[in-house]
């Protein structure tokens, strides 16, 4: 009897490790193919920070002066972007026109001098962080300052935004 009972636990016992093997061989089966579909899943792409160069260089307008843009309101005699411009910017940069992430910036800024031109347009984050459309308006506001107070030409500020923006406002702003 006690031979009959061994024999039983022995089945049992095979039983159940080939149970556990089973289970476990079905666990990292499902790990391994997650790990794969999870690798091919793409991050969702970051907003630019910085425009694409080749679609927007930048453009100056050729008819801005120094007394022009700083007489108070100049920008709103200048300032003409129709939607129908915007939304050849946003498709250029594959950027839904419906989202309400983006501004269409002027890269050298009215204020500054900068042109309509597509050229000198982009779409610009508002939620990027740190660097975004509110701190691109925080450092066009100093520089166009400095330009009015003699402290910097307009050649200078619009070089300074289209080498690199950021740079500019981390020597200008911070």
């Amino acid at each position: 009897m006690g031979k009959k009972i061994l024999s039983k636990l022995d089945g049992i016992l095979n039983f159940i490790i080939g149970a556990l093997i089973f289970v476990m061989t079905i666990f990292l089966l499902w790990v391994l193919l997650l790990g794969v579909s999870l690798n091919n899943v793409e991050a969702a792409p970051q907003p630019p920070t910085k425009p694409d160069v080749t679609l927007t260089p930048g453009v100056v307008d050729p008819n801005a002066t120094v007394g022009k843009v700083c007489t108070p309101n100049y920008t709103t005699t200048v300032r003409n972007v129709p939607n129908s411009l915007k939304k050849k910017v946003f498709a250029e940069y594959n950027i839904d026109p419906k989202s309400d992430k983006f501004e269409i910036d002027h890269l050298i800024s009215l204020e500054l001098g900068g042109s309509n031109d597509i050229k000198n347009l982009w779409p610009q984050s508002y939620t990027t962080i740190p660097y975004n459309a509110h701190s691109k308006d925080a450092l066009e506001n100093k520089l166009h300052r400095m330009i009015c107070e003699k402290k910097i030409t307009m050649t200078e500020a619009q070089n300074e935004i289209v080498t690199d923006w950021i740079t500019a406002y981390q020597k200008y702003v911070k």
